[in-house]
């Protein structure tokens, strides 16, 4: 079972107190952007086998969003922060290279 750590609230929470909402740190675009850039954001996402950035709401507890950071193939979490933050904590980086030496932060897609 997947566990986070609300970073809001303070509360580790397993995946049923939670919801997903896909990818973070993406470059969001509306309907006021061209068809291009509006349809990269909506159909066109990675999906890494490894090391992912991943937007979580509390759901069933505080109701914020935060982000995680997670390995999708052995479902290890590297940690969590808030969702205003624009990259991954220096800490949280870290984690992720002890275990994943060749993971490189590319910034908003």
């Amino acid at each position: 079972m997947l566990i986070l750590h609300c970073p809001c609230c303070g509360v580790d929470a397993d995946e049923t107190d939670l919801h997903p909402g896909g990818e973070a740190h993406l470059k969001r675009y509306g309907p006021e952007s061209s068809d291009a850039d509006f349809e990269g954001y909506l159909f066109v996402r990675k999906n890494p086998k490894g090391v992912h950035l991943e937007r979580w709401r509390h759901a069933y507890g505080c109701g914020k969003w935060f982000l995680a950071a997670r390995c999708t193939v052995t479902l290890q979490v590297f940690g969590t922060y808030p969702a205003q933050t624009l990259e991954p904590p220096a800490d949280v980086q870290d984690k992720i290279r002890a275990v994943h030496p060749d993971w490189v932060w590319e910034g908003t897609a």
